[in-house]
């Protein structure tokens, strides 16, 4: 894959940071393996990975410390795990089961007993399914668009790319990272959808003004959906523990859709969220059917057909498991968690928090000689994942913690661990761009060049695909940082490509 001779003839050879991935390939065995056998295989592949409970990873994990509630998730998930929800006639266990997941988010989020909606198998899903039904239900002339503030998630982005819509990104204030609604306001055309405000956006954490933009929305004839997939199952917990949290969902005139995952702070297994309408029609203009051929009955409410009903199994037995008095219990602890963290950081020197989180999502970013990836890469060897955020429309580089249940326990472990992760990243500097490679990234015909040949230049700047624990990231972040968008995603994309070559 690498040919490490020539790699090492270029100018910008330098020590490697090494990229963990498996290169085994699967030989089929010519008899079955026992069931030990295999469980360790997969501890031996997993030894790298990063720790799924205790709350040092601090993204892409959600950790009630509550072990009996995922025992009960797993142990459901496994009873449905085979269960197929592409036919809910064959399988009726499913219908009653998404019925009262659905309702259960739509009775939180400000819908009633009737109010539609559709489980799907996450975030990007469920945005999927929003930005259909918006570009089904309101036909217009020319390319349907989308209003996009620049911190939403891009699960817009990938939407409107599957599904022909043109988005229109539209700028935060720069202090509070909120969208702003007079720069909603003038995006708006005759072409436009669907608009979109985040409770919260994930980058910042915090809330955009929800009520505001769906006014603005109704009064303009258009449909506005709440990216409420981080939020969703959290926001009205922590209302409900004496936060402060502006209005966002169903019950704010104008908002005709919203988002929710449960496999974030509903603490579900992956992948569970749902996408509530405010009509039925809407939901009907998200769903899909094919009578032209001449098998079975096709009639989709998901992107996906064929899929296992393990995930609505375990977020069913999740909500149940919890209840109402452990959400406000984890929510509680959260809060907590979560303010402290905010404090904590502020009085770390060369720590900055982005604006004020109204949410458990916190970004913080670094100045006097505190370079973040270089913090991010330290902490790592600490034992603790603190994820790093590139700059983007006038936001700088940061990392991202999100507060979870089991936070609260840790949070003076961690704010340690990020005091000394800074004074470290102090003393060894920003990290070093190699001269001119940035031009030279910039410049290059990614497309003209094979994996083989990315793996190659890859380890040219000293990044090699393969070898033992976690790897160093600051030189990698630091070149993506300087690049423009669409240069990073060509990147990325070649990245991911080799990894699985």
């Amino acid at each position: 894959m690498r040919n490490a001779g020539r790699a090492r003839t270029t100018p910008y050879h330098r020590a490697p940071r090494v990229i963990r991935v498996a290169r085994e390939n699967l030989v089929l065995p010519e008899n079955g393996r026992s069931a030990d056998d295999l469980l360790a295989e997969i501890a031996r592949l997993r030894r790298d990975d990063l720790q799924v409970r205790g709350g040092k990873v601090t993204a892409y994990v959600y950790d009630t410390g509550r072990p009996e509630v995922h025992d009960a998730a797993a142990r459901a998930y496994f009873e449905m795990l085979e269960v197929n929800t592409l036919d809910p006639t064959a399988f009726p266990s499913v219908v009653a089961m998404e019925k009262q997941v659905v309702g259960a988010v739509a009775e939180l989020l400000g819908g009633g007993p009737h109010t539609p909606g559709i489980f799907t198998s996450g975030g990007t899903e469920s945005i999927m399914l929003a930005v259909k039904a918006a570009r089904d239900a309101r036909r217009v002339a020319g390319t349907p668009r989308v209003v996009v503030p620049v911190t939403a998630h891009p699960a817009f982005h990938k939407a409107a790319h599957y599904l022909g819509v043109e988005v229109t990104p539209v700028p935060v204030d720069p202090g509070t990272f909120r969208a702003d609604t007079a720069a909603v306001a003038a995006a708006i055309t005759p072409e436009t959808v669907l608009v979109v405000a985040s409770a919260p956006s994930y980058p910042q954490g915090v809330v955009d003004p929800v009520t505001d933009i769906a006014a603005l929305a109704a009064s303009r004839g258009v449909l506005c959906h709440v990216d409420a997939c981080v939020g969703g199952w959290l926001l009205p917990w922590l209302a409900e523990a004496g936060a402060a949290v502006p209005p966002f969902d169903l019950s704010v005139p104008g908002v005709t859709s919203i988002s929710c995952d449960l496999h974030k702070f509903g603490y579900a297994p992956k992948g569970a969220s749902v996408v509530v309408f405010a009509d039925p029609a809407l939901r009907r203009a998200a769903y899909f059917a094919s009578a032209a051929w001449p098998g079975y009955t096709v009639i989709n409410a998901t992107v996906q057909s064929s899929k296992s009903a393990g995930p609505l199994g375990g977020a069913w037995a999740t909500l149940n498991a919890l209840g109402r008095s452990g959400y406000l219990d984890l929510a509680r602890s959260t809060l907590e968690a979560t303010r402290r963290l905010v404090a904590g950081i502020g009085e770390i020197q060369g720590l900055r928090v982005l604006g004020e989180p109204e949410s458990s999502l916190v970004a913080f970013t670094g100045e006097d000689g505190v370079d973040v990836f270089v913090l991010s890469d330290e902490a790592r060897k600490l034992g603790w994942f603190l994820q790093p955020q590139l700059s983007y429309a006038g936001i700088p580089a940061n990392l991202h913690v999100t507060v979870t249940g089991v936070t609260l326990a840790g949070v003076d472990a961690m704010l340690e661990v990020i005091a000394a992760s800074a004074e470290a990243a102090k003393v060894r500097g920003p990290a070093r761009i190699p001269e001119g490679l940035v031009e030279i990234l910039a410049s290059l015909d990614l497309d003209a060049l094979d994996d083989a040949t990315f793996t190659e230049l890859a380890a040219s700047v000293g990044v090699e695909l393969g070898g033992e624990g976690q790897p160093e990231m600051a030189v990698v972040n630091t070149v993506l940082d300087a690049l423009p968008a669409e240069t990073r995603e060509a990147i990325l994309i070649r990245f991911l490509s080799a990894i699985y070559t």
